[in-house]
């Protein structure tokens, strides 16, 4: 299989999507709560100073109600959101900040909407040419929804830590860590951008199930393992060597090119084959050495 080939994650779609919650603003409810809690330890405390039965009832009966309406109070702070539960079933979310009132007997487990970092761990792999590298990523996700993520999974905090390696760890299988030869083939060190698109996407269908969205993915370490670096930065530097010593040597044959072409035009001296193949490998060795040539200065002919 090519590792230009998309592999799609088929995850199971989720059961249950996130709604709005029937709540209320609660500093209204915690002012009716006050004031029942206020009314009915003062009817408790006539009734039963005046041995009124019915007064200490109602008391008691408000003052009960007044623990119910206070129950029901939920503060939301900002960049969290409350999920509620009835009776073991979804009954919505709470995005709202601030003192809000839901149905008393509801559960609410608070849950963090804020944008987070994960950092993978450097991991050993291969590379789709089977040597062994070092990777980690980083990847910058947000809760979207706050149903699924909380009952979608177990742990989505984890299950994003999971994914995550998972597809790093899938991308550096499916990629060489560098291509020598000219060729459209992608890299891991060369075609970044295009590299980290794809780990995004593979991020984002892994862990879209528990409702996270994957803003961002990069990946922050990427090196030969220590096994095999030094033969291949010998192998790095062979190969700038050698793409140095072209560059230079069809240089040099382009200026032996237009040297050759500029005496001939100004017919500065006739030079018969063998000549223009001495002075060829004279100007060659000159342009193409890595030290000062040495010159000789010929005091016979041009044939001696």
């Amino acid at each position: 299989m090519s590792a230009d080939v998309d592999v799609m994650v088929e995850m199971p779609k989720p059961k249950v999507s996130e709604r709005s919650a029937g709540d209320l603003n609660g500093w209204p409810m915690l002012g009716l709560a006050f004031v029942l809690g206020v009314g009915g330890a003062a009817l408790f405390i006539v009734g039963t100073t005046g041995e009124q039965v019915a007064l200490t009832i109602i008391g008691v009966v408000l003052f009960v109600a007044a623990l119910i309406v206070a129950a029901g109070l939920t503060p939301v702070a900002p960049g969290r959101a409350r999920v509620l539960q009835i009776l073991g079933r979804y009954a919505g979310t709470i995005r709202v900040d601030g003192l809000r009132w839901v149905n008393p007997i509801s559960a609410r487990k608070e849950i963090s909407t804020r944008i987070r970092n994960h950092e993978t761990a450097v991991a050993k792999v291969n590379d789709a040419d089977g040597n062994p590298i070092e990777i980690a990523a980083v990847v910058v996700w947000q809760v979207q929804d706050t149903a699924q993520a909380m009952f979608e999974v177990d742990d989505f905090v984890r299950f994003v830590a999971i994914q995550t390696e998972t597809a790093v760890r899938h991308i550096a299988n499916s990629y060489p860590y560098d291509v020598h030869e000219a060729t459209d083939r992608m890299s891991l060190r060369d075609s970044t951008d295009e590299i980290t698109q794809k780990l995004s996407t593979e991020i984002g269908a892994r862990v879209r199930a528990a409702g996270v969205h994957v803003i961002e993915s990069r990946i922050t370490h990427l090196a030969y393992a220590p096994e095999i670096a030094q033969a291949m930065l010998r192998r790095q530097q062979a190969g700038a060597v050698v793409a140095a010593r072209q560059q230079i040597v069809e240089g040099a044959v382009g200026m032996v090119e237009l040297a050759l072409a500029r005496l001939s035009e100004r017919q500065v001296v006739e030079l018969d084959e063998e000549r223009k193949a001495t002075m060829v490998s004279n100007l060659l060795v000159v342009l193409c050495g890595d030290r000062d040539a040495q010159p000789v200065v010929n005091a016979g002919s041009l044939y001696q």
